[in-house]
């Protein structure tokens, strides 16, 4: 697997398993988060933001869940879409057991799933078949750091965006924008869910993080004529987070859809043995 292509695969799973909301430090809301009917219940009743305060409280202490989204992006490329599916734990920063699979790019190894295992130490890629070179071993390891540089940032800056990336980060930023509003009650895989929506301005990126990777999240998407995005969350009944929305207008237009599922799920993320791993070289 090229570097370039690793870059991509990780890259996509930083936006759609974090979202732009990974990229905010988080702020507290104050005021009202915007108008809106009551939700149901004694939260809602409240307003949107007494619900969703109680639903990023609820989505944090569940520490994993089971994830299955897909990002759509627009470059001068073309069309790109990766999906993402597998298991989430939070419980110490991000870790992850999730397959992606990349298409619309121009790639032998585009539309081809890859495994993926994010440790707290290391990103275990596999894609089915070993690399030249490999003797065999069908898994390669990429430290933070290396996959930090090859996307132009240094030390570990993707670990630190990915630990901000759990789902209880978008409900934050919902309400950190003073947007939030309720839209009504639908059904999410046939479970009844309060749908709220906002808008969240790119000036609301992170200043906790870095500044190499805030002003690379910023460029990127200025360049693209961004200056904010939409942000739809769906909460179910016991305050869980059960999808999510994300839509950034603009000449580069990223759309990113995302449900959450079976809550306190155990999440598998041992690394895999060392006989059937490989370093990536300069990791």
């Amino acid at each position: 697997m090229r570097s370039t292509r690793i870059t991509a695969v990780v890259a996509g799973v930083v936006l759609l398993v974090g979202g732009l909301s990974a990229c905010n430090d988080g702020a507290k809301a104050s005021g009202s988060g915007g108008g809106g009917d009551a939700a149901g219940g004694d939260k809602a009743a409240q307003g949107p933001v007494a619900a969703l305060k109680a639903a990023k409280e609820a989505t944090a202490a569940k520490k994993s869940a089971k994830f299955d989204g897909s990002t759509q992006t627009t470059s001068a490329g073309g069309r790109f879409k990766q999906t993402t599916k597998g298991g989430l734990d939070w419980s110490q920063g991000m870790q992850m057991n999730v397959e992606n699979t990349l298409t619309g790019a121009k790639s032998p190894a585009a539309g081809k799933p890859i495994k993926a295992l994010y440790t707290q130490d290391a990103v275990y890629m596999n894609a089915g078949s070993a690399m030249p070179g490999s003797g065999g071993k069908p898994w390669v390891k990429y430290s933070y750091e290396a996959l930090s540089k090859q996307m132009g940032a240094s030390g570990t800056a993707v670990k630190d965006v990915l630990d901000n990336a759990n789902p209880s980060q978008p409900i934050e930023v919902l309400l950190a924008s003073g947007t939030a509003k309720v839209v009504g009650k639908e059904k999410v895989n046939g479970v009844e869910a309060t749908h709220y929506t906002g808008t969240v301005s790119m000036a609301d990126l992170s200043k906790n993080l870095g500044k190499e990777v805030r002003d690379a999240v910023q460029k990127q998407l200025e360049q693209g004529g961004a200056k904010s995005e939409k942000l739809d969350l769906w909460i179910d009944g016991d305050d869980l987070l059960v999808k999510k929305e994300e839509h950034v207008d603009g000449k580069m237009p990223i759309d990113s859809t995302a449900f959450y599922t079976d809550y306190g799920t155990k999440v598998a993320v041992e690394p895999p043995p060392a006989s059937q791993t490989m370093t990536a070289p300069g990791a």
